[in-house]
């Protein structure tokens, strides 16, 4: 099967490039295991992690407000 993909980003194709210089493979070849990866064919597990289990566990800490309170206080010696 043969593909023409249009309007691929700059960032998309540095990186693909990139990858088939370090890996010593054709840009096609290394488009293809990407291919492959995105649509998980590859029966690789990509580790991802949405923070579900620490959402919800924050606890009020005084110390923690002072700290961010002294952070917005302008320094007036520093700003005449």
């Amino acid at each position: 099967m043969q593909y023409t993909i249009r309007n691929v980003p700059d960032t998309v194709d540095s990186a693909l490039r990139r990858a088939a210089q370090t890996q010593g493979k054709s840009l096609n070849e290394v488009a293809i295991e990407a291919l492959a990866r995105g649509a998980g064919l590859t029966g690789e597990t990509l580790r991802q992690r949405d923070l579900g289990d620490i959402a919800g566990t924050w606890h009020d800490d005084p110390a923690f407000d002072e700290a961010i309170a002294a952070q917005d206080s302008i320094d007036a010696e520093m700003w005449p």
